[in-house]
């Protein structure tokens, strides 16, 4: 190139003549931080030196015999009726989904029904279910259900028409294309379920499944109203005892956080593998 181009080739802009891009200061953001940093530190230390929480026979009854029972009844029936629930729900979904309006009729129904009434309402009719049913198969009403057995009925049907719609909903998020392209290439119904469908289900089905996972572990504390001796009822007994209500409310506080902290990083985890390969994953 010759001296006289080079003379008439415009400047070519340095990094310093550049402007340069100053990043917006958020003054409000951070003060709100402060403002909220400062609540949740006198909150805390509130809590901790507040000598009515009686910490140290919190610590003494957290490991106590009867509390760990109590903690195991809660974890057992917990899973029981997940289990029931979401088996029974599948069912219903499978009847909502079918073709047959009979089948449909008697899942909307079953939904409708066990979501209108409380569950509080619920338990006590089954705990009673004695006065309009004395005998069943000629065995007495009050020996075929005892507390828990009580409990592991009114939860289950509960929960069942909650997981139908959970299980309903992520059997409709499944593009009905995909399912039409395995009908073409002769995949029975069973493969196209196990293969197709239920892969692409799941994503949609676990984070609210969780959910209700983690509403049942709390929702169990409902049947000490009916004597079942979980978590809460255990603690219960205790400081109906020692008359120390407080610190006892927070054992099983501090059970039901640990307990609910475990299932979050395992829906987490869950979540995660039916997300692989999609957009949301992470």
């Amino acid at each position: 190139m010759s001296s006289d181009t080079l003379a008439k080739a415009p400047d070519i802009p340095r990094d310093t003549d550049l402007p340069r891009i100053v990043p917006q200061r958020r003054y409000g953001q951070w003060a709100a931080a402060v403002v909220v940093l400062a609540l949740l530190g006198l909150a805390v230390n509130s809590v901790l030196r507040n000598d009515a929480f009686h910490w140290d026979v919190v610590a003494r009854y957290f490991t106590s015999a009867s509390v760990l029972r109590g903690l195991w009844l809660t974890l057992w029936l917990t899973a029981v009726v997940m289990m029931l629930g979401f088996a029974l729900g599948t069912l219903l979904a499978a009847f909502r989904l079918s073709a047959n309006p009979v089948l449909r009729a008697v899942s909307w129904g079953y939904v409708w029904l066990f979501r209108s009434i409380p569950i509080l309402v619920q338990l006590l009719l089954w705990f009673n279910i004695g006065a309009l049913y004395p005998q069943v198969l000629g065995v007495r009403t009050v020996d075929l259900l005892g507390p828990v057995t009580v409990a592991v009925v009114g939860l289950t049907l509960h929960e069942a028409a909650y997981a139908a719609e959970v299980v309903r909903g992520g059997i409709l998020s499944v593009d009905r294309g995909q399912i039409e392209a395995a009908q073409a290439l002769g995949l029975s119904r069973w493969r196209r379920w196990r293969r197709i469908v239920l892969p692409q289900a799941m994503r949609s089905i676990v984070p609210p499944a969780g959910n209700m996972l983690i509403g049942t572990l709390k929702g169990t504390s409902i049947v000490s109203v009916i004597a079942v001796s979980d978590l809460l009822f255990s603690v219960q007994l205790i400081y109906h005892r020692t008359y120390q209500v407080i610190p006892l409310l927070m054992v099983a506080t501090l059970w039901y956080t640990v307990v609910t902290s475990v299932l979050t990083i395992g829906q987490y985890y869950v979540e995660k593998h039916y997300a692989r390969g999609s957009e949301t994953s992470r």
